[in-house]
């Protein structure tokens, strides 16, 4: 991370304020400069140390977040360190016994600031050594999350010179540093040698991947690091717009400074329940797990006959299952026991029967449900009275609540749109022959062909295809009766219209893709949110084409669908299984109505960790520093003095 230092000249304030009458902007100066290292007890790069306390002092008052998480020591501690600010100082204590002929490094990350304006102090490593020799060098790069490229922040990364296979299992790393916002790292203080580089998100401190929860990243090549002679350019601001001047600085650069590391978690096989049967609404139980399985848990009323009680309904993992209440009698009952059966993980990872028995109690007690619906019934009553007392038409008869019927129609309806029809619950009638669709031509109303399709055989989820023609009035029509749950509610007719978007308000965009040989790329079109809006798989010819969009601005991402199932796949240690490959396209994209746009897209010419837009990345730790540096900068111009801002690359 660039590392910013200013400079603002006394001679040249008072030279502004003293000159000709010029405007005083409001406010005073923003303190944006980090905090300083004065001293340091041993010395930073002390070699032959044996004391295991270290003392280090700052110019200013400093603050250290959470050094729990944010400050790692490097060989990794078995006993965590006592890591302390106090006023001006950090003092560490470490509690391992030092290792002989051993370089340690501290790393701080970006987790010291000062105490007035938090500004940090950017990546800082302090470091000795308890032999003769500091070992000097330095493996840098990025962890990204292998999903959506997304920086991944704090997780741990580290060194192995045994290259083998298990070692990330067995032993713990050599070396560690932590990644900062923007998913950088540095692992300082190593040897000479080859090396293979890991990441993990250490949940049980063992700094080993020991739990399929731990995030990881691992790659099977190696690194010798090496180191060279090299130029940097420092560039001089005159203010926010200007460059005063370019220096060339010489400096030493170590290698690798590239290493991008693709962090996934595997997916979750070890089943268990996540929490106690849910009730919220009387009418159903639910229950969540951590994974799915074909054979669903089996239920034994304890209190009641649960044969024919349930209408089962699962998504399509399995890892989510609703049991649907039959008998009102049942609904009403606040508190059901029973006995339930399932498969659970055991310490093996094997699948094993537990059978709990369970009180299943409904949030809302029947009483009160009960006084909810006397108290909806005065006040139609009270209502309706009125009415009749305006001599206006009213309700003799309490109205039965109809069943719910939700028609899903997109805002802008295209010659590929889908409509589709929802029911909240289960039914027990659904006569598809009671939906019709008509289309309007010369004034005229026709029946439109279309297919209408079950989603789901418990629930009422419907899927409408019709060939929109564009510029087309549509009519959507729905029989009273159509639909009937299995309380016996039924669905009220219903009339929708739709209208079908002219060709004309709608654009096109074509990527052409290059720079991979794989087969089965998926390409999805990407919302402000980095959410997928549209999908499509390119074809042989390397073409992803999108038609009828809206206009607007849009990203795209891209994957390799190794296994075909057009979902995004994790990857697995156990079975040398990276995670399927993930690329963005770098820029926005604007479509407007009637563009026809084409794309060129080599997913491979940017590095990984440069692909993902800056619109769309979460991780932003530079946002107020930089308004800081801009307002700074706006007040040395109003008062006509340089403000110099040496700018330092990585």
């Amino acid at each position: 991370m660039k590392k910013l230092l200013y400079f603002f000249t006394l001679s040249s304030l008072l030279l502004a304020v003293g000159c000709a009458r010029m405007g005083s902007p409001d406010g005073g100066w923003y303190d944006d400069d980090p905090p300083r290292v004065v001293s340091a007890t041993p010395a930073d790069q002390s070699t032959n140390v044996t004391t295991q306390k270290i003392t280090i002092l700052f110019d200013e008052f400093i603050k250290l977040e959470d050094p729990t998480e944010n400050v790692i020591v490097s060989p990794p501690q078995l006993e965590m360190p006592e890591i302390q600010a106090k006023g001006k100082k950090i003092v560490v204590e470490l509690k391992d016994s030092l290792k002989p002929n051993t370089t340690y490094t501290i790393d701080f990350s970006d987790a010291i600031s000062d105490n007035n304006e938090g500004n940090p102090m950017g990546n800082f490593t302090y470091t000795f050594s308890t032999g003769e020799q500091i070992d000097t060098f330095e493996v840098a790069g990025y962890v990204i999350d292998a999903s959506n490229l997304e920086p991944v922040k704090g997780i741990s990364v580290g060194l192995y010179n045994n290259l083998a296979d298990s070692v990330f299992r067995k032993e713990p790393l050599m070396r560690v540093s932590r990644t900062d916002a923007s998913g950088h790292f540095v692992i300082k203080g190593v040897a000479p040698g080859e090396y293979r580089v890991y990441a993990l998100q250490d949940a049980d401190g063992d700094f080993k991947f020991t739990q399929k929860s731990e995030m990881i990243a691992f790659s099977h090549q190696t690194y010798k690091p090496s180191a060279g002679p090299d130029i940097r350019q420092d560039t001089i601001w005159r203010d926010t717009l200007h460059i005063d001047n370019i220096l060339r600085v010489p400096y030493t650069h170590f290698y690798p400074d590239d290493v991008v590391m693709l962090a996934f978690q595997e997916q979750q096989t070890d089943r268990y329940l996540l929490k106690q049967p849910d009730r919220t609404d009387a009418d159903r139980i639910k229950l969540f797990f951590s994974y799915g399985n074909e054979q669903l848990p089996i239920i034994k009323g304890l209190n009641f006959d649960a044969d024919s009680a349930f209408v089962v309904e699962h998504n399509a993992k399995k890892d989510t299952i609703t049991y649907w209440l039959r008998d009102t009698t049942l609904i009403n009952t606040d508190t059901l026991t029973l006995s339930m059966e399932y498969l659970i993980t055991d310490s093996a990872g094997v699948l094993i029967s537990q059978t709990d028995t369970l009180d299943v109690i409904a949030k809302t007690s029947y009483a009160k449900r009960q006084k909810e619906r006397q108290k909806e019934y005065e006040t139609w009553q009270k209502e309706q009275e009125k009415r009749k007392k305006r001599e206006e038409p009213y309700d003799s008869i309490y109205p039965i609540k109809p069943l719910e019927v939700r028609v899903e129609i997109p805002k802008s309806v295209n010659p590929i749109s889908k409509v589709f029809i929802n029911i909240p619950t289960p039914l027990a009638k659904a006569d598809t022959s009671a939906v019709h669709l008509y289309s309007q031509i010369d004034s005229l109303w026709y029946r439109a062909p279309f297919d209408i399709i079950r989603l789901d055989s418990v629930m009422g989820h419907f899927e409408l295809l019709a060939e929109w023609q564009p510029g087309t009035e549509y009519s959507l029509e729905i029989d009273s009766a159509a639909f009937v749950d299995i309380y016996g509610l039924e669905s009220n007719p219903i009339k929708q219209g739709i209208q079908a978007q002219s060709l004309d308000e709608f654009s096109s965009l074509v990527f052409r893709l290059s720079g991979v040989r794989d087969t089965g790329i998926v390409v999805q079109l990407l919302g402000t949110e980095d959410k997928s809006l549209r999908q499509v798989r390119a074809g042989n010819d390397g073409e992803a084409a999108f038609f009828y969009l809206e206009p607007g601005n849009y990203y795209a991402r891209a994957f390799v669908d190794r296994n075909g199932n057009d979902l995004w796949d994790t990857g697995n240690y156990d079975d040398d299984q990276q995670p399927e490959d993930v690329y963005y396209y770098s820029g926005e994209i604007e479509c407007k109505a009637k563009w026809d746009v084409t794309k060129q897209w080599n997913l491979t010419g940017k590095p990984r960790n440069q692909q993902k837009p800056g619109a769309l990345v979460k991780q932003k730790d530079t946002k107020e520093k930089k308004q800081k540096q801009n307002r700074n900068a706006e007040r040395a111009r109003q008062l006509g003095i340089e403000y110099v801002k040496k700018e330092l690359v990585k």
